[in-house]
């Protein structure tokens, strides 16, 4: 098995938030263990697969754990573990920063579209 060397730290983290939706996951798990329902629709625009296949790496990662309650119907929640919990803690700037330049990056995306549109 070859080692893994990261370059700088951000690279780790990444390795590990890698997916478009995997730090949206971690940011609504922070507030407590949720149902997979329940992140279906606080993750919008998220398809089943994805949110199904992204709960599973973070669990694999031991970033998040799966609790099966083995009731019938399933009852499956998912919550950070202490890994997890400090990954979150990390993204709250990021997001704090997200809600400061949320115009500015709207017009972003939506000079993008307009560039896109036109192209």
């Amino acid at each position: 098995m070859s080692e893994t060397n990261f370059q700088c730290g951000l690279e780790a983290a990444l390795e590990i938030l890698g997916g478009k939706w995997k730090p949206l996951i971690l940011f609504h798990l922070a507030s407590g263990a949720k149902r997979t329902g329940q992140l279906r629709r606080l993750v919008t625009n998220v398809s089943e697969k994805m949110l199904i296949q992204h709960l599973k790496e973070m669990v694999d990662d031991a970033v998040i754990r799966r609790i099966d309650f083995k009731t019938v119907p399933p009852h499956v929640e998912y919550e950070l573990t202490d890994f997890g919990h400090s990954l979150a803690k990390v993204l709250a700037p990021l997001c704090e920063w997200g809600t400061h330049h949320s115009s500015e990056v709207a017009m972003i995306v939506q000079n993008r579209k307009r560039a896109s549109e036109a192209a």
